[in-house]
Order: C-alpha cells, then sequence, then structure tokens
C-alpha cells in the first residue's frame, strides 16, 4: 500500500503534457508510467509470497517449539537456552514433559548419577551432559563429570505418557589372561577381575537411568558374569532413586547403591583405569566393593570452591559388606564360625561418612581430595566391631590445546586403614580374640600422550597383620606393580594390555611368592552409558 500511495504521489506531481509539449515528452511519460507500474505488481506479489509463508510458519508453530523471541501459540513456555550452549548440545526431543523439566535459570537445580549437582537438565546422558573436563560449573560450583563431548552418542530413550523417559544401555567387558599361577583366583583380588586363565567375562553389565517423575530420578544397574565353569551369576549391582530439586544444596538418595568411600569404590569396573581392582580396595572393602540397601543425605556447601559432605546408611550385611555383618564362606570368616545375626539396631548398620573438596589450580588443572569413613559391627563375635578410614586424592591436568580431551595426565593416589575386632566367634570357640591393624594403598598415573591412547602405571602395596592363629590366605602382605597400555578406537569400544607382577610376603602358614601375569581387555558399549563422577 506503502509504494502505491507513493506512485500516485509521483503520478500527481508529474506535469500533464500540454498542447505544447513534444512528441519524445510524451513516449518518456509513457515509459516512466509503465515501469512503476510493473514494480508495484511485482511488489504485490512479494506481499502475496510473504503472507503464505507467513501462514505456513504459523501452522507449523503449532506442532514445533520455537526460538526465543518469537511469538509460539503453544501453551507450554519454552525453556532458556544454557549460556554457551549449541544446537547440538540440546537435548534431541521436542516431547514437552522432557523439555518442561531443563533449567530456566542459572542455579536452577539438577544432579548426575553421584549425586552431584551440575546446572543442566538432570541426565547422566553423556549426550546430554558435555562439561568441560577440568571446569568447575560456574552456578554450582560442582566439579563436572567425565563425560565424552562427541555427537555421536545418542541415548536409546523410551519416553512414556508423563513426565518421564528412560535411557538404557549395554557394556560387554571381557579379558584373555594368561599367569604364572595356576590359582589366579586367590590373586586377583576383584570379584570382576580375571579369575582363570584364559577367556574371562566378568562384568556383562545393563544400565537404565531415568526421571521418574518432576522430583525423582532413578539409576539401575544389573550385571551378569560367567564364573570358571561358565555358569551365570546374575547381581543387582546398583538400584536406587534419588531427588532432584531440594533446597539448600541437599539431595537423598535410597536404595541399593556403592557407597561413597574414596574414588575408586563408587565407580564401575568398565570405568576403571586398570583391568583388576586395587589389593587395599579389594582386601579392606571387600572383592564386589562396599555397596548395599540403604539411604544417603548429602549437602554442598554455599563455599566459593566445590565442597561436598556426605552421610550415608547401610544394611552392610553379606559379601558387599565384607569387613562388616559378612557371614563369610561356609559360615567362616578370618577363621571364625560366624553368627550371622539380624541387626540388633543402629550399632549394627553401616556408617559412611565422607567430605570432598575440588579447586581450579588454572584453567587447565584441577585437584579433589577427600577423607572418608565406614563404622560398623561384625560377625566374628558378639561385640566385635570394625573401622575403616580412607584419604584420597587426584589431580588432572589437561592441554589447553587438547582435542577431544587429549593430552592430559592424571594422578590418583589412595590409603586406607582397617581396625578389625575379630572375636571369639560363636559360643567363644575360637581360641582367642584379635584386633587386626591392617592398612594399605595404591597410587597411578595415567597419560594420554594422542587421541584415543593411554598409558598407565600403578603400584599397590597391602600390609596384612600377622595372626598366629588364622591361616586365611586373605591376611597375606603383598605388593604389586602394573603397567598397561589402552586403545579408544571410539567412545564405544576398548581393548587394553597389562602386565601385573605380584609380591607375596610370606606369613606363620603361607610361603612367600613372585606371579606374573599378563591380560588382554577388551569392551564394547551399545546405548548411552550415565556419565560417571569426575
Amino acid at each position: 500500500m506503502l509504494v502505491l500511495t507513493a506512485s500516485h504521489h509521483v503520478l500527481a506531481q508529474t506535469a500533464t503534457p500540454t498542447a505544447s509539449a513534444t512528441a519524445s515528452d510524451v513516449a518518456a511519460l509513457r515509459e516512466q508510467v509503465q515501469a512503476l507500474t510493473e514494480t508495484v505488481k511485482a511488489l504485490q506479489q512479494m506481499v502475496k509470497d510473504q503472507q503464505a509463508a507467513l501462514e505456513k510458519a504459523n501452522i507449523t508453530g503449532n506442532q514445533l517449539p520455537q526460538s526465543e523471541g518469537t511469538p509460539s501459540v503453544a501453551s507450554a513456555p519454552l525453556p532458556t537456552p544454557l549460556p554457551g550452549a549449541s544446537a547440538q548440545e540440546s537435548f534431541p526431543t521436542n516431547d514437552s514433559s522432557v523439555v518442561a523439566n531443563a533449567p530456566i535459570a542459572p542455579g536452577a537445580p539438577a544432579v548426575n548419577a553421584n549425586g552431584i549437582a551440575t546446572g543442566q537438565f538432570p541426565t547422566t546422558d553423556e549426550s546430554v551432559v558435555a562439561t568441560p573436563a577440568g571446569a568447575i560449573s560456574s552456578t554450582t560450583g560442582t566439579p563436572p563429570t567425565e563425560t565424552s563431548t562427541s555427537s555421536l552418542t545418542q541415548p536409546i530413550t523410551i519416553a512414556g505418557g508423563g513426565k518421564n523417559y528412560m535411557n538404557i544401555s549395554f557394556d560387554g567387558m571381557f579379558a584373555l589372561a594368561g599367569s604364572s599361577a595356576r590359582d589366579l583366583s586367590h590373586i586377583e583380588v576383584g570379584d570382576h577381575d580375571p579369575q582363570q586363565r584364559g577367556f574371562n567375562a566378568r562384568n556383562i553389565e545393563l544400565a537404565f537411568d531415568g526421571a521418574v517423575d518432576p522430583y525423582f530420578e532413578g539409576f539401575a544397574n544389573i550385571v551378569f558374569k560367567l564364573d570358571n565353569d561358565n555358569q551365570t551369576e546374575v547381581e543387582v549391582e546398583e538400584a536406587f532413586m534419588q531427588t532432584t530439586n531440594l533446597p539448600f544444596g541437599l539431595q537423598l538418595k535410597g536404595g541399593q547403591f556403592f557407597a561413597a568411600f574414596g574414588r575408586l569404590n563408587p565407580m564401575h569396573p568398565h570405568v576403571w583405569d586398570f583391568a583388576d581392582d586395587a589389593l587395599v580396595h579389594g582386601r579392606l572393602l571387600g572383592p564386589d566393593g562396599l555397596r548395599g540397601v540403604g539411604a544417603q543425605i548429602s549437602w554442598t556447601l554455599p563455599t566459593p570452591w566445590y565442597s561436598q559432605l556426605i552421610l550415608a546408611a547401610q544394611n552392610g550385611r553379606g559379601s558387599t559388606g565384607f569387613s562388616f555383618r559378612n557371614p563369610g564362606d561356609n559360615g567362616i570368616f578370618f577363621g571364625r564360625e560366624t553368627t550371622d545375626r539380624e541387626a540388633r539396631g543402629l550399632q549394627d548398620f553401616v556408617w559412611i561418612p565422607r567430605w570432598e573438596n575440588s579447586v581450579d589450580l588454572s584453567p587447565t588443572q584441577v585437584v579433589l581430595a577427600g577423607v572418608s569413613g565406614a563404622f560398623g559391627s561384625n560377625e566374628t563375635g558378639a561385640n566385635a566391631r570394625t573401622q575403616i578410614y580412607g584419604a584420597d586424592v587426584f589431580y588432572k591436568w589437561k592441554s589447553s590445546h587438547a582435542e577431544g580431551g587429549f593430552p592430559f595426565v592424571k594422578w590418583q593416589s589412595e590409603v586406607m586403614y582397617r581396625r578389625f575386632e575379630a572375636g571369639r566367634g560363636v559360643d567363644e570357640t575360637f581360641p582367642v580374640a584379635e584386633t587386626f591393624h591392617d592398612w594399605g594403598l595404591y597410587s597411578q598415573v595415567l597419560w594420554g600422550f594422542r587421541k584415543g591412547w593411554v598409558a598407565g602405571l600403578r603400584g599397590d602395596y597391602l600390609h596384612m597383620q600377622n595372626s598366629q592363629f588364622t591361616d586365611d590366605a586373605d591376611r597375606q602382605s603383598r605388593s604389586r606393580i602394573s603397567a598397561n597400555l589402552s586403545w579408544y578406537p571410539t567412545e564405544f569400544s576398548k581393548l587394553r594390555l597389562q602386565y601385573n607382577h605380584d609380591f607375596l610376603e610370606s606369613n606363620f602358614f603361607l610361603t612367600d611368592r613372585e606371579v606374573d601375569s599378563v591380560f588382554l581387555q577388551f569392551e564394547f558399549i551399545l546405548g548411552a552409558h550415565g556419565a560417571h563422577k569426575f
């Protein structure tokens, strides 16, 4: 309309040809009028095309979420994009029940699989959680999870009709083992370590994680393993729910879960940096690690750096409560016939406190340190008690010019001490009561020298107090040196070659000996596995 008005205005101002006008003037005026007419027709067509495009956009807008700043006909509000987020980092769904859970402002509560707030969408899917390694969240002050930033990882997502979703992944980890020891099952201290010469399948994991509703999220890890006779065993490694939006930095967890003791214990075997368990972890916390049914509360302190207090209570019964209410093999533990009683009260639970802190030393360096404890009763006597103390430190450097997280250097160490009051067993039948003071440590260095390639070196030492009355092979002091080379063709597969040299010291019942072992570990992952704690 503006164009038509302008054209009429021009024509009005154009002098009407008079009788004195020449033929050339009349021809020129006609050409100008013709040109203006064609321009008006072209503009009219453009207006029609724009109207058609707007009508089509309005129809599409009723089905798809619109970008920020564009009026939406959908009734649900759209989330505000996270600072610095790109289109590839957005959660790959337009389900309003999922999108509505995304934080809409800095500081919105969200947590990862280990109970750590992330300030992002409350999921541990690697395709969603993409925090740079070594960074601390500017909104929550929490350390990141170790996740892959590759866009290849996509969750296998099952979206329900309500405010829920579920991711599924499958992890298969196998090993080919060779050793100078025929009793490799006695040399390796972890239940998921290679247990025999030849091929081993000790950790085949089916993992689930998802949002239960706006208040809780759930996680489950079901592990299948084959024993030395190729018989299948199944265990519920973890199955728990935890809150997502409690105020004041609080979070509650309940179910079956790994205790937050040190750095190695909460990690699943497929994310270990070595093919087998550390000696001190397997002997003091147990071959299956310290885990069980219980509840946990954590509090992220309002400090400029990341600081968190954790307190858990678990039943501490069975082999997953190894140093506590463990009836042992065939009812015998450390040579004593165990009581195998029911819990008499709160004193028979295992209480597990932890305090951990993390600071950035520089934009490329981060350090995390923590102290842990575990206290409860054991089954070797009516009033026998166990106390375990631990301290750990973790340091990581990553180049400012890193590609896909490489190169990097990681150093990790843990030390543990156990005071085990060994009673006289059922009916006071064992000759004496003893108190064992056992301790140990490990220290390891990982060097990611090239994209996909990591070299590792680990040293272990375990001191078990000698006993003239206990001929248990678990009570043998020993040390180990391990070296490995790992290759990650992609984030979905892994090949690892590792060499161990073990030295077992003599005691009253066992002679000293040395053992050499070699492992070739191979692993594959289907789907997107939840991120693990940094």
